[in-house]
């Protein structure tokens, strides 16, 4: 294929020289006289070179420099001119003109500044075409690319790096560690490694919380880049978002533990998996169980596993203030708002603002502090104590209970409106008999933290309180096992917890085999008996006994009308 050249000059002689010369080394020639008939000829065709006075008319070959760089950037222009010192030459040049040459033109100089021109064209279109294949993969990649010179400054990104890592322009040229600042640190420890060493570098599922909001794992690679002759200029990282894939893998593995949570069976799996999906949500969350069960862990690990966690998380017993005290712990008050108040008090709504508050015993709550409670749900607004203005408050509401609500609303004794604004998302926790299969976890767990605690190197537990444990029926669920375990572990002197170390009151009736789950009330009955006729119908020994608060136990007597 020829290549194809235009020449525009208005002398007509040395518009024929410039055809002649050229045509006989096999190029197809087109010429102009001056700016206005260049432009027709550049519209009608795509020329290979073109070669320009500087001097035509009332336009100049600036002009026509300026107008062919518009429209085709990679066409290479020659000025031709009779005064090669003048200024015009030196910003033809600074404008981007290939090169110039002088009047009289000498055939061997054209032909070699023409096959100069070309051989600078066909890299210049091989470069461009590389830099668009670049462009278009740099584009489509789907992992974040940020790529720094030499010194660290930020080159260029993608839209991924947009998305993942937070960036937008104003991060270009500033150093990486001041552009990559909302990032997880260990991006800019890897770049600043790889520049150093010249090494890549890699690290595999990376924690950190995005600055949008939402907890990432990335996996975090450095490459360095180096020119023709092997010298560095520079590196790239590639940021891959791999939280999704997290996720699926802990949603498919089996996990023995969640946050502070231990166990493995069936009925936790389901519960992390549950937890998972809620931590991010700012749904109310209701914790339902009996006493013992973790309902707290449980508050935690939603906390810890969600968006706030870097925020505060503020927890109330609800059971453990009067009225009029637990009012002034959520609400606050204002000076002089009551006897005793003198003066201004934050509330633990406010206290927990942009985190959780936890509401434990939210059963035990009266109307007053009930009707307050369901504002907060629905308006996300407080009122202080003594004061009318409203408060906005960010928090997220997650409360607990060992208590039958829906009972207590068919009693009257808990408004309606306030449990449907409660249970948007309920937690049931499965008591420990219903998951005998995590005690061996929990035994060991225990065991790990009471050496800590004691100093002590016990190892396990004897066959023989393992089937105990077993058969054991736990009614005060996984705060009785610890307990059991902590009295277990004073006394023993040896390696492994024998039957005898297990507290005596606890031994004294045959283990009895676990029961139907439809026997629950009644075994748990017998067991509050048992406990106070152990100890003599001492309600607070034998609250501790079942691993439960007094008050729990006087509400279980009432219950289950004990006479005691």
């Amino acid at each position: 294929m020829k290549h194809r050249m235009l020449v525009i000059d208005d002398e007509k002689s040395l518009r024929f020289s410039f055809r002649r010369f050229l045509s006989d080394e096999g190029y197809e020639v087109d010429t102009a006289a001056d700016f206005d008939e260049a432009l027709k000829c550049l519209e009608q065709e795509d020329y290979d070179v073109v070669f320009s006075d500087i001097l035509l008319g009332s336009k100049t070959g600036i002009d026509v420099l300026r107008a062919i760089k518009e429209q085709n950037p990679l066409c290479p222009v020659i000025m031709v001119t009779g005064y090669p010192n003048i200024d015009t030459a030196s910003e033809a040049l600074r404008l981007g003109a290939f090169d110039y040459i002088s009047k009289p033109v000498v055939k061997k100089d054209l032909l070699q500044v023409a096959r100069a021109a070309l051989k600078y064209r066909q890299v210049a279109e091989e470069n461009e075409r590389n830099r668009t294949n670049l462009e278009a993969v740099f584009r489509s990649v789907r992992d974040a690319l940020i790529v720094v010179d030499k010194e660290g400054g930020v080159q260029r990104f993608n839209d991924a790096a947009r998305r993942i890592c937070d960036l937008n322009e104003e991060v270009l040229g500033q150093p990486y560690a001041q552009a990559l600042s909302n990032c997880s640190e260990h991006c800019s420890e890897l770049l600043k490694q790889t520049l150093e060493k010249g090494q890549p570098g890699q690290l595999d599922r990376v924690e950190y919380d995005h600055p949008q909001g939402g907890r990432q794992v990335m996996t975090l690679l450095a490459e360095p880049l180096v020119d023709g002759g092997g010298t560095s200029i520079g590196a790239v990282l590639v940021v891959r978002d791999e939280t999704r894939l997290d996720k699926l893998e802990r949603s498919l593995r089996k996990r023995s533990s969640f946050h502070k949570m231990v166990g493995a069976s069936s009925k936790m799996q389901e519960l992390y998996c549950l937890l998972d999906d809620l931590a991010d949500v700012p749904s109310t969350v209701l914790i339902t169980g009996e006493s013992g069960t973790g309902k707290e862990l449980v508050a935690e690990a939603l906390h810890k596993a969600g968006v706030r966690r870097n925020k505060p998380l503020v927890k109330v017993n609800c059971a453990a203030l009067s009225d009029t005290l637990l009012e002034s712990e959520l609400f606050g008050h204002v000076r002089g708002s009551f006897t005793g108040a003198v003066k201004d008090r934050i509330g633990r709504f406010q206290k927990a603002e942009g985190g959780t508050i936890f509401l434990d015993e939210i059963g035990d709550i009266s109307h007053k502090v009930q009707l307050r409670l369901l504002r907060v749900l629905q308006e996300r607004e407080i009122e202080r104590i003594g004061e009318s203005m409203p408060i906005k408050v960010d928090i997220r509401i997650v409360t607990a209970t060992n208590r039958n609500l829906a009972e207590m609303v068919r009693q009257g004794t808990f408004r309606e409106d306030l449990y449907y604004r409660l249970k948007v998302i309920t937690i049931d926790l499965p008591p420990l008999r219903e998951r005998k299969e995590d005690i061996p976890l929990l035994v060991e767990h225990m065991i790990d933290k009471l050496n800590d605690i004691m100093g002590k190197e016990v190892t396990g537990i004897s066959q023989e309180v393992a089937e105990f444990f077993q058969n054991y029926n736990w009614p005060g669920n996984i705060r009785e096992l610890e307990h059991v375990m902590e009295y277990a572990f004073i006394r023993c002197r040896q390696p492994v917890v024998a039957l005898d170390h297990l507290p005596a009151d606890l031994r004294l009736p045959a283990p009895s085999a676990a029961v139907p789950a439809e026997n629950t009330k009644r075994d748990e009955a017998q067991a509050i008996c048992d406990a106070l006729e152990k100890t003599a119908w001492n309600k607070a020994k034998a609250a501790r006994l079942l691993g439960i608060d007094r008050k729990t136990l006087y509400r279980k007597l009432a219950k289950y009308e004990i006479d005691a």
